[in-house]
């Protein structure tokens, strides 16, 4: 059977602490179908040892490659510039923040074996102790959006695999996978949830992070609803509330916990709401840092 060729492309700001057990991870995927040609980093604006490790690991793999931006300018600049320089048609793109499954490439790759497939998404699971408050909220989120897309909705995020049929995203856009979903769709390809597709991210740890970062992502999707005239599905209050109510704890703590989490996103969705009309630019947006604390994960 041909393998499905892949480039793999990476967006790093000072993630010296995740960069090296990335690349090992994206080194020792388990592949059948898939075969990954280039692993890009794009490095935006680092001053810690980011682009030394990366270095470092190019000379043990001649797949890596990397390339680097003075200046953090968002990370749609830095997809803009992974896209310039890749090489295959099918694109694997995740945040250096992230750790995927031995497995998940394979599965995020291995549908587009056909070529009427033109985009994929993982789940992410996030590591963060449900036994907390904030760590009860990353989880809540993340198990409403696989439930949404397990219903038949599709909504992509943190690690994604598309067709490359376009040139660049819009680069003031904060939210780069609702940017590439409604290009793909609009020329007719298939879009597809892999649930087994799994990938390890850090939700935020503190509210002021949690609130930081559901603002700019709702003040994102509101600009590509205004840029493109495209709706992702968590748009949707009466999607969500359907996927809540099918999936509620109804424990007491659990269901107060519940309950604020949703005045956080809903609060959050008014500032982001707020930033939209004033017009405030999140392109290069204040860095959540406590999700960026991933420790080495354990296969499940």
């Amino acid at each position: 059977m041909e393998k499905v060729p892949i480039t793999i492309g990476i967006t790093a700001h000072n993630e010296e602490a995740n960069i090296g057990q990335l690349l090992q991870k994206m080194q020792q995927q388990t592949l059948k179908t898939v075969e990954p040609r280039e692993i890009i980093v794009v490095a935006s604006g680092c001053t810690d040892r980011t682009e030394d490790i990366v270095r470092e690991m190019m000379q043990q793999d001649g797949r890596i490659r990397l390339l680097v931006q003075e200046k953090r300018e968002g990370k749609a600049s830095a997809i803009n510039l992974f896209l310039k320089h890749q090489t295959e048609r099918v694109l694997v793109l995740c945040s250096a923040d992230l750790q995927p499954r031995l497995d998940a490439i394979e599965k995020l790759a291995a549908p587009f074996a056909d070529p009427e497939m033109g985009m994929t998404s993982c789940r992410p699971v996030p590591v963060n102790d449900k036994n907390t408050f904030m760590g009860f909220a990353a989880h809540m989120l993340w198990d409403l959006h696989h439930a949404i897309n397990a219903a038949g909705g599709f909504k992509a995020g943190e690690m994604i695999a598309f067709i490359k049929i376009f040139e660049r995203i819009p680069y003031r856009t904060s939210v780069d996978e609702a940017s590439i979903e409604p290009v793909i769709r609009g020329q007719g390809y298939k879009v597809q949830y892999i649930a087994d597709a799994v990938v390890n991210n850090k939700g935020p740890d503190t509210v002021a992070d949690f609130l930081r970062q559901r603002r700019r992502i709702y003040s994102g999707h509101l600009d590509i609803k205004e840029l493109l005239g495209y709706s992702v599905s968590t748009m949707s209050g009466g999607v969500i509330l359907k996927a809540l109510l099918r999936n509620m704890d109804w424990r007491p703590k659990q269901l107060l916990w519940t309950a604020a989490v949703i005045g956080l996103e809903v609060y959050g969705r008014f500032l982001g709401k707020r930033d939209f009309k004033n017009r405030k630019d999140h392109t290069v947006w204040e860095i959540a840092t406590t999700t960026k604390e991933l420790s080495p994960t354990k296969e499940s």
